[in-house]
């Protein structure tokens, strides 16, 4: 049997038909297809970039509908960032155009040149590190517990252990695990949000809730009229993690470094990046660094100044300042678990 016959104009709307799937299944891929990944030291020299940033955590990247404004330390830090390196290339300071990034997405925006950089509350981690090249860290975090101000039951990690305390996290998390692990007694309460948990702190339905301190710390001082404080947390005892490695009792839980993210490929601009992160912190007569005043600015002197004297106490495992081009912690090794000792 021959082959059907198809008239010309047919073949055109097929033709057409296809490209339109096409197209869609590229914006479903966040980008049009064959995109290349953009280059930060190009788009500062063309005057134009395109920074990534969250736009829903308060004291790190929120947006402000009011005035069509992202405010936080990681919009400060980008800021800065790209206008140092412009005055060092001798160049006006490029238009900034902010794009969301929500965690999920982070590496194929980049990847699909939707952005120039992306700093937003980015953990570097090695499995990351093999997608994107990063510059920092510019800021050292831990998991800490957010509570009431004065008249909360919990005053330290061990209060949680009790039937009822409750904690409060988002689904799924991590932190909130970590949490019930070492304290078996702890009642765990997850919402879709770190923000339905503030609500629910605010309204004494949970006692704590638990995530990076500085998130916690840019709601409590976002919401000052909630009377709400940043507990530290250590482990109580040596224990092993769910890998196998040996926690001793004293070590902060979850440490996490926030860096700069770019495609891969560019050390100009990682040694740029990190080069303005340095000149952020550098130390200025009479005044805080610019990095810290924008620390101070983002999630209040109280909070900063604890960090401070924490990191400063004799044996203190806590650091406060980072050391931007250093990513050494990413060859770290751990202890395995002694024999016998429980996971």
């Amino acid at each position: 049997m021959g082959r059907p016959v198809t008239s010309r104009p047919m073949r055109r709307a097929a033709r057409i038909l296809g490209a339109f799937v096409v197209l869609a299944a590229c914006a479903g891929m966040l980008t049009a297809c064959g995109s290349n990944p953009r280059n930060l030291l190009d788009s500062i020299r063309s005057g134009h970039v395109i920074l990534g940033t969250k736009y829903d955590q308060p004291g790190l990247g929120l947006r402000d509908p009011t005035k069509d404004t992202i405010i936080g330390f990681d919009p400060s830090v980008s800021t800065f960032v790209v206008n140092h390196i412009a005055d060092k290339l001798g160049v006006a300071r490029p238009r900034i155009t902010w794009r969301e990034t929500p965690s999920a997405q982070r590496e194929a925006l980049i990847s699909y040149g939707e952005v120039d950089m992306i700093a937003a509350t980015y953990s570097i981690s090695a499995s990351r590190a093999e997608k994107v090249d990063f510059a920092g860290p510019y800021l050292i975090n831990y998991q800490g517990l957010l509570v009431r101000g004065e008249n909360s039951p919990v005053r330290t990690l061990g209060d949680l252990d009790n039937p009822d305390r409750i904690l409060c996290s988002v689904t799924g998390s991590t932190p909130a695990q970590n949490v019930k692990r070492q304290l078996p007694g702890v009642q765990l309460q997850e919402f879709d949000s770190y923000s339905s948990c503030v609500e629910a702190l605010s309204n004494d339905k949970v006692d704590a809730l638990t995530t990076d301190e500085v998130i916690l710390a840019g709601y409590a001082h976002f919401f000052p009229k909630y009377d709400m404080r940043v507990l530290s947390m250590t482990y109580p005892h040596d224990t092993c993690s769910p890998k196998g490695d040996f926690i001793p009792a004293g070590r902060p839980f979850s440490t996490e470094r926030y860096g700069i993210g770019m495609a891969k490929g560019q050390p100009d601009a990682v040694a740029a990046v990190n080069e303005a992160l340095r000149a952020m912190l550098a130390p200025r007569d009479g005044h805080p660094s610019r990095w810290e005043e924008a620390l101070r600015g983002a999630i209040g002197d109280e909070t900063v100044d604890q960090m401070i004297r924490r990191a400063a106490e004799p044996g203190s495992r806590f650091g406060f300042e980072p050391s931007p081009g250093d990513l050494s912690f990413l060859e770290s090794t751990s202890t395995p678990c002694p024999t016998g000792m429980a996971r």
